[in-house]
Order: C-alpha cells, then sequence, then structure tokens
C-alpha cells in the first residue's frame, strides 16, 4: 500500500489551509472525516473553489485524497480492528488538528473530542508499522488564566488555572501527548497557534474564524436579553451599552490562518529532536483589545465599555453576556507569547504581516441578507470607563 500523510480536522478553519499547503509538497494526502458530518470530500472542493484555487488543482482533489470516516471519540476511532490496523500501515506522518473550539462547551464533553480523540489518534500511531511521526496541534492558550508576562514554549503547568473548559482540555490534550512520547519513545511535534483570523469574507460554506463566532454572539444577545430591535449601524447613543471588565492596555494575538498554516508546515519538515518539540505559531506584534471591540461594536448593535469591575447589579444583557467564558476574560490578557525559537529557525519568513483594523475588517464586515457593510475601516477602540 502508498504511504500516506494522514490529517484529521481537514474541513476546519486551520485544517483546510493545512491541507492547501501539504498538496503542495505531497502527491497524495488521507483525511480522517469526522463519519456522519456530511461529504468531506465536496466541503474541501468548494473551499477550493471559492478560495480561488487553480481549476486544475481542484479537478485533481478526488484522485489525490482518500477519505476515511472515523470517530474520534470512539475506540480504533469507531473503526474495525481490521480496518484500524490497515489504515495504521498505511500512515507514514500523521497530522492531527481536529477538535472543539467551543469556548463554552463543559468539560466532559470538551474531553471527548480534544483528549479522548487525541488519545485514539496516537493509538493509531502506536499501531502503525511506519513508526509514523505525530503532528499534534494544541493551543497558545494551554497558558491558562496567566494574564501578564511572557508564555515560553516550554512551559506546560495548571498553576494559574485556566479561563474556560477549551484550555484545560488542550492542556490534557498536551499532557497526554507528552506520556505517549516518553513511553514510545517517539518524536511529537507540537503546534500553538494563537486566535487565527482571515481576511476572506464570511460565507456560509465556509467554516467561521473565531472573531465571526464572538460577534455572532454580540449579535445576537441584545434580542435574547429582550432588548428591542437596534437598526443596524444606528448611532451608539441608542443602543443597549454593554459594561464588561477588562483591561485599558489588553491585548489578542491575532495570526492570518494561511501564514500559520505555512509556518506549521515548514516547521514539520525540519529534523525533529527525538522527543517533543513544541512551538508557539503566533504574530510577533498584539493587537489591543480594544481595537477589536470597535470593530465588534460597529457590528452588533451594542456599545461596548471597558471598566474595572464587575458591574453591580447587572443589566440582564450584561450578566448575559458576563457567563461567556470564551470572550470576557480575555479583555484583562497582557500577557506576551515567545516565539523566538520559531523565528530563530526560519528567519524573516517567520515574521508575518500586520493584521490590522483593515484586515479584520475585511473578515467581518460583509453581511448577509442584504444589509450593507459600513464603509471604510473602523475607526479604533471601543470606549474604556477605566478608572486611573
Amino acid at each position: 500500500m502508498a504511504v500516506h500523510v494522514a490529517l484529521t480536522g481537514a474541513t476546519g478553519f486551520l485544517g483546510l489551509r493545512l491541507l492547501r499547503v501539504l498538496l503542495d509538497t505531497h502527491r497524495s494526502l488521507t483525511v480522517l472525516a469526522h463519519a456522519g458530518s456530511g461529504d468531506a470530500l465536496h466541503r474541501i472542493t468548494r473551499f477550493f473553489e471559492l478560495t480561488g484555487a487553480p481549476a486544475a488543482l481542484t479537478a485533481e482533489l478526488p484522485s489525490r485524497l482518500r477519505v476515511v470516516e472515523t470517530d474520534l471519540a470512539r475506540p480504533r476511532l469507531g473503526l474495525t480492528e481490521r480496518a484500524f490496523q490497515e489504515l495504521a500501515d498505511t500512515v507514514g506522518t500523521l497530522w492531527h488538528s481536529a477538535g472543539s473550539i467551543n469556548l463554552e462547551g463543559d468539560l466532559p464533553q470538551l474531553r471527548r473530542t480534544n483528549v479522548e480523540g487525541t488519545r485514539q489518534v496516537l493509538e493509531l500511531a502506536a499501531a502503525s508499522r511506519l513508526r509514523p511521526r505525530v503532528i499534534h496541534v494544541s493551543t497558545a492558550f494551554v497558558a491558562g488564566a496567566r494574564r501578564e508576562g511572557v508564555a515560553y514554549e516550554d512551559e506546560l503547568d495548571a498553576d494559574d488555572g485556566f479561563e474556560n473548559a477549551y484550555e484545560r482540555s488542550k492542556y490534557e490534550a498536551e499532557l497526554l501527548v507528552r506520556a505517549w512520547s516518553g513511553q514510545h519513545r517517539r518524536p511529537v511535534l507540537v503546534l500553538r497557534p494563537s486566535i487565527l483570523v482571515t481576511d476572506r469574507p464570511p460565507h456560509p460554506e465556509l467554516p467561521a474564524h473565531p472573531l465571526l463566532v464572538v460577534e455572532r454572539i454580540l449579535r445576537d444577545a441584545p434580542r435574547a436579553a429582550g432588548h428591542p430591535p437596534v437598526p443596524y449601524g444606528g448611532a451608539r447613543a441608542g443602543r443597549p451599552r454593554v459594561r464588561l471588565v477588562g483591561h485599558p492596555a489588553c491585548r489578542l494575538n491575532l495570526l492570518q490562518v494561511e501564514h500559520a498554516a505555512e509556518v506549521m508546515v515548514r516547521l514539520a519538515a525540519r529534523t525533529p529532536s527525538g522527543g517533543v518539540d513544541t512551538y508557539h505559531v503566533v504574530h510577533d506584534r498584539d493587537v489591543p483589545g480594544p481595537v477589536v471591540l470597535g470593530l465588534l461594536e460597529r457590528l452588533a448593535p451594542l456599545a461596548i465599555d471597558l471598566v474595572d469591575a464587575a458591574p453591580d447589579p447587572p443589566t440582564a444583557l450584561e450578566a448575559l453576556l458576563g457567563s461567556y467564558p470564551g470572550m470576557t476574560a480575555y479583555l484583562s490578557h497582557r500577557r506576551r507569547f515567545d516565539d523566538t525559537r520559531v523565528r530563530s529557525l526560519l528567519g524573516a519568513s517567520a515574521v508575518s504581516a500586520p493584521v490590522g483594523p483593515a484586515y479584520l475588517w475585511s473578515g467581518l464586515a460583509p453581511r448577509a441578507e442584504g444589509v450593507p457593510a459600513p464603509p471604510g475601516p473602523p475607526a479604533a477602540g471601543a470606549r474604556s470607563a477605566l478608572r486611573p
């Protein structure tokens, strides 16, 4: 049988870009798609069509991709023992990019996908006679709830706790990967991206990036809290006011997803050390949090103010938004993710183009159902009501 590069999560926001880059250097790939989630080959083909891939490349996809339906939550990935072994013995490199990024999910649910799913992928690698190299896509947010200072690539501890169950589940998955590497004496590459974004306009057939998910939460929250509809683009004074706890110097590390995929594939091409090699795939310049809030505020019918203490009492809308651990906690983060190792290995090519308001606006602004986007880039930042 032919030896393949296998990829989980190939129909996800990052996975589609990884697939695109991997096809530049590999004639064929095995896609481990989630059973019952729809036609993976069709979804991949639509991504290539919608993102302007060469027609010849798109036409070749059926002959270059082998799709195997699997279930990360089940033993042997939901395959029969024979099918599992046959799959294992054709995999030369195993990319594990699949996982749940539901920041509002509960821990048992997230563990089923992010921890147990990782366990099953590692079992596949262990069962292979080819001893495939494992490349595990984690997240820079395994750094947890530490809000200041520098997060280094060699660090992995739970001393500061976690902002949400997603972070903890990815931390636990990394612990599992490290233990597996030591037990089997096998090299593993761990890649920790930050918040991945794109300037590609939203499209119903493309996976949404994290900021777009947050924007939808903000847009739907006033209605859920019983507020009457607010005209799109209406004056700030006429919108429901939301006071969110945050720091005036909060910042977010946002990285272009296409650049992240390219960096990851280049890192994977390097000779492994023999143990666990961990890299932060992050931007060298953070985006101020108020700039991001200003963008979201222009799209959502809200007036957002940062405050230094939780409102007492909160409005119904503030209580609703304050319950989303995937959003509000990061408005207090000022830490930096160190990526010295990546930049020393890849040089100037590791440095990303700036991620500014115009770039982010392009990936957020176009609205469905005939609602026009406001002209021009947005003004920077939501208001801060923080006291000196």
